[in-house]
């Protein structure tokens, strides 16, 4: 009787997001609007590498919280590369965000974050 074997593959969609300068009210809709656009698409998967971030208010922290939740939902998950400007890592800290986002070093190291 010949052997039966049963695979299985997955394939794991990741999305590096790098914005740069700052994250605000006047920035935040286009952000929204292209994490929405990589959802339709079937991303469930978000790297946020906010190393170049300037400044993040609260417009822009509702983005990430509202890819977080939606990943949640959809068994994904989220990492954040921190800012290296002060006043945006400031606020994610004093927000609590470094204890709500797991984040990783570098969006080079990405596959191995998941």
């Amino acid at each position: 009787m010949p052997i039966e074997i049963k695979t299985t593959e997955y394939t794991l969609k990741i999305v590096v997001i790098a914005p740069q300068g700052r994250v605000d009210a006047f920035e935040a809709p286009t952000l929204r609007k292209m994490c929405e656009a990589y959802f339709e698409s079937g991303v469930t998967h978000f790297v946020f590498d906010l190393s170049e971030v300037t400044m993040l208010d609260s417009a822009g922290l509702a983005v990430l919280v509202s890819v977080l939740k939606r990943t949640r939902q959809n068994e994904g998950e989220v990492r954040v590369v921190w800012p290296k400007h002060e006043a945006a890592s400031r606020i994610l800290k004093l927000t609590k965000f470094d204890q709500v986002f797991q984040s990783i070093e570098s969006s080079q190291i990405v596959p191995k974050g998941f």
